[in-house]
């Protein structure tokens, strides 16, 4: 009988949702959303039934920002190879959209995995870049599933599926799922001397695509006599630290800032109407959130030096060796702008007296940052030799000219950090529907960290306080020139949304910090209920993929199975 090598098959579909007011709105459900079968009949989403492919909106003439969506789309594979999306640009809320009449969306792909946004063609211009037009497309309605009769994602509006192999399909699926522990590695067999040669060896706990994260172990040395030669079978269990959700309530923006032996939380503080700001200190992260902790107010309302309201989004930076706060705050005019307080030499992080008093940013030539809007959400990066601020800005906020926000990047020099070293550049705007949802316009909250000489730059879109807030992703490569917007790259989806974390709602503006063990740490603040709009903290690892790529989402049920915790070795004494 001879031996079928041939490639199983696979199908990838591309669909929209049914939009659902309070639950998924238009700027999320006509969106482009995969899924695969693995039998043609059944199909699973990938992202977690949510939208993967965003069209852009448009700038119109007054430059304020017109959201767009799709609908019908389709995909096709393409004879030179890989696969190409198409799909009809609407309106936000499903109208015909005018400007794109004749032409489509278009993107291409090797693997489901990573895109090529190719914006808006008319028929012409598709053919001259090798891809199908309008009738191409709609011969392949003949194998649309709206009529379909198997299992499809919830509220899907289906437009069509492509065959795929297996392969593809599996590692397409793999990369558009949430991470899980999949086994533990630890050694067979060690020498020891001494109980700390057994306590520092660490658990490899193993990932479903393959990666690893080192933890430590609880080792039941008891049994083991160190003063005795021989060879002892001990069991331990791999501690899985995690801090549940939510921790603090009525925060938002929150800070983790180890500093000299110690931690420190500052975060924007709701519970007092965003006025004042206050610091926690523990001697470890858990600590800062016992209800016994002390708060240390550091800057107070202070109506003479113009510090009324909206004391948003303090955060720690040590600039040049020095430390500091960077934060927004208004005077009894409605108007947040961006400020910046210095540490004295030899000063208490909690004591008011140890902190300079604060200055606003200025431009090069000495103009404040801004005349026409507002200022938020300030950040600090520095990579080689250059630092840079990175903020928000906006103008118009509330009415018919409003622009939304919008992030800012500039050079600055750190022998003199409350004034830019250059003009501000343009980084990002809140084009996709992810960012633009439901009338709110945001790009706000970045905060960077470097790994594997990359620049990870987060920052979030959509309603601060409401389910739909998330987080977006831009990365350049490290010791690149950051103010040429050539090197940056904005991902197309969310790397956080409500859809990531069960029981945690519009989860955005994060911090970073590294914690005792070495890991990086994201804090971030969330409701924890679809219709809530009180903002609350949580904290935890961030995983990096087989690829090194950041994970936000690895909840502590995904960190380690506790079907996985216990663990045995050998252990030789003499």
């Amino acid at each position: 009988m001879g031996v079928d090598f041939a490639e199983k098959k696979a199908r990838i579909m591309v669909y929209t949702r049914e939009t659902t007011a309070e639950e998924y709105p238009d700027g999320l459900a006509r969106s482009i959303h995969l899924a695969y079968s693995l039998d043609g009949k059944n199909y699973e989403a990938m992202n977690g039934n949510y939208g993967i492919l965003f069209a852009k909106a448009v700038l119109s003439e007054e430059d304020t920002i017109c959201p767009k969506g799709v609908r019908d789309p389709r995909v096709l594979s393409l004879p030179q190879g890989g696969f190409v999306i198409a799909a009809v640009r609407v309106n936000e809320d499903g109208s015909a959209d005018g400007e794109s009449e004749g032409k489509l969306l278009y993107w291409t792909t090797a693997d489901f995995k990573e895109f090529k946004e190719l914006g808006l063609l008319d028929c012409g211009q598709a053919e001259l870049s090798g891809l199908p037009c309008v009738a191409s497309l709609r011969e392949a309605s003949a194998d649309s599933l709206t009529a379909f009769d198997g299992k499809l994602p919830e509220g899907a509006v289906a437009g069509n599926a492509v065959e795929v192999s297996r392969s593809l399909c599996d590692r397409a699926a793999l990369c558009w799922s949430r991470l899980t522990s999949v086994g533990v590695r630890v050694p067979e067999r060690i020498m020891a001397r001494n109980a700390g040669d057994v306590e520092a060896v660490r658990a490899a706990v193993m990932y479903s695509d393959g990666s690893s994260a080192l933890k430590q172990v609880k080792w039941e040395t008891g049994g083991i006599d160190f003063n005795r030669p021989g060879t002892y079978r001990i069991g331990g269990t791999v501690i899985n630290e995690q801090y549940t959700f939510p921790l603090a309530c009525g925060y938002g923006d929150p800070v983790i800032f180890p500093w000299e032996g110690r931690y420190y939380f500052i975060a924007t503080d709701d519970n007092r109407n965003d006025v004042g700001f206050y610091v926690r200190e523990s001697e470890d992260v858990a600590g800062l959130f016992k209800e016994d902790t002390k708060q240390h107010l550091i800057l107070a309302l202070d109506e003479e030096r113009g510090f009324v309201q909206t004391f948003w989004a303090p955060e720690f930076h040590v600039i040049g060796g020095e430390l500091y706060i960077l934060f927004a705050v208004s005077g009894t005019k409605w108007g947040p702008q961006c400020h910046l307080m210095k540490l004295k030499k030899g000063g208490s992080l909690t004591d008011p007296e140890s902190w300079e008093d604060p200055v606003r940013i200025r431009r090069m030539d000495g103009r404040p940052l801004t005349e026409d809007g507002i200022t938020l959400d300030m950040t600090y990066l520095k990579t080689g030799k250059r630092s840079y601020y990175i903020w928000s800005y906006r103008r118009n906020i509330g009415t018919a000219l409003d622009t939304g926000s919008m992030l800012y990047i500039a050079a600055v020099d750190e022998a003199a950090p409350w004034q830019l070293a250059s003009e501000p550049v343009l980084l990002s705007r809140p084009l996709y529907g992810w960012e633009n949802v439901n009338h709110t316009i945001n790009n706000e909250g970045p905060y960077a960290f470097t790994a594997n000489d990359k620049i990870y730059l987060t920052y979030s879109g959509g309603a601060a306080d409401g389910y739909t807030y998330a987080l977006g992703l831009l990365t350049a490569p490290a010791g690149a020139d950051l103010l040429d917007t050539g090197v940056w790259n904005k991902a197309g989806t969310p790397v956080l949304s409500y859809y990531s974390v069960e029981g945690e709602y519009g989860p955005g503006h994060n911090s970073f910090f590294t914690d005792a063990q070495g890991n990086l740490m994201i804090a971030y603040h969330a409701e924890d209920a679809l219709d809530h709009h009180i903002r609350c903290d949580g904290i935890r690892r961030v995983h990096f993929t087989i690829q090194g790529e950041p994970v936000f989402d690895m909840s502590a049920q995904r960190d380690l199975d506790p079907a996985l915790a216990g663990v045995e070795m050998e252990v030789v004494v003499g």
